[in-house]
């Protein structure tokens, strides 16, 4: 997993490329992907989960954090009240369309490569992670997610395993989910003054509950003197009674370390505060 440097060339050339690979799958493909929006939430919440809007993050200019929530504003409107049904993929992209100034994204926090950058429509990874981390709640299937490549930010104060988010790139790299069930899903997604708050709903109530947990964690030297990150995500699978169902494999994750590695906790708790 050495960082192998691309020139703004081939960088360009490949991201039109996959673009444009992109674009064949959605319109010449055989998937059928959800389009109908309904304002009226289905009867059944299946999970819910909000993230903060706001953080303040070292070295980074605030203003930053307030233009994701523009962005983020403009996005939820594309995906608020979809409804998957059997048989359908939602797709993250092809639901949100591209970004562009016109559109009235603004520039946010991207990170390239690992350092942090401003690009137009930047944060909108956090309404992406949301839906992942959501969706393995549920019992829809996620058929396309792309995993961070680098690991910016110590744990200290983390409240999700590391490893269960989902990056996001117009249009190459997608978030899709697909509805294996025989009932119909709904995605609710809207911004309150200090949180991004999601919703899965259903026409029927739910009969699982799901436990996401890291199973495995370790740490690797690399023989060009960096360290990477690697886990596996597991799920416990209950019925309402609590009783254990199954334990189910969900993926892992490999991500260059842009901290010191094996830090003292008090170390760590400070570097922690400081990014935060």
């Amino acid at each position: 997993m050495k960082p192998v440097p691309r020139s703004p060339l081939r960088i360009w050339l490949g991201t039109k490329f996959y673009r444009l690979k992109r674009y064949a799958v959605w319109y010449l493909g055989s998937q059928r992907f959800a389009k109908r929006r309904d304002a009226a939430p289905l009867p059944h919440l299946i999970f819910t989960h909000r993230t903060p809007l706001l953080r303040q993050l070292k070295d980074v200019d605030m203003q930053l954090q307030y233009n994701k929530v523009t962005n983020l504003r403009i996005a939820t409107q594309k995906l608020n009240g979809i409804i998957i049904e059997p048989g359908e993929t939602l797709s993250y992209w092809r639901l949100i369309g591209s970004i562009s100034r016109r559109k009235g994204y603004v520039d946010g926090m991207v990170l390239f490569y690992g350092q942090v950058r401003t690009g137009v429509g930047g944060g909108l990874c956090q309404l992406s992670n949301l839906i992942y981390w959501m969706t393995l709640h549920t019992p829809l299937t996620i058929t396309e997610r792309h995993r961070h490549s680098y690991d910016v930010f110590p744990d200290s104060g983390r409240s999700q395993p590391f490893g269960t988010g989902a990056t996001c790139a117009y249009n190459y790299l997608d978030l899709q989910i697909r509805n294996d069930t025989q009932q119909a899903y709904q995605f609710i997604v809207y911004l309150t003054d200090t949180h991004l708050v999601g919703e899965w709903r259903s026409t029927l109530p739910k009969t699982r509950t799901y436990e996401v947990y890291e199973k495995e964690h370790w740490i690797t030297q690399e023989y060009w003197g960096g360290y990477v990150r690697h886990n596996t995500i597991y799920r416990k699978v209950y019925d309402l009674e609590h009783q254990w169902l199954d334990d189910e494999y969900i993926t892992e994750n490999h991500a260059i370390m842009m901290y010191e590695p094996m830090l003292s906790e008090r170390t760590a708790t400070a570097a922690a505060k400081q990014s935060n």
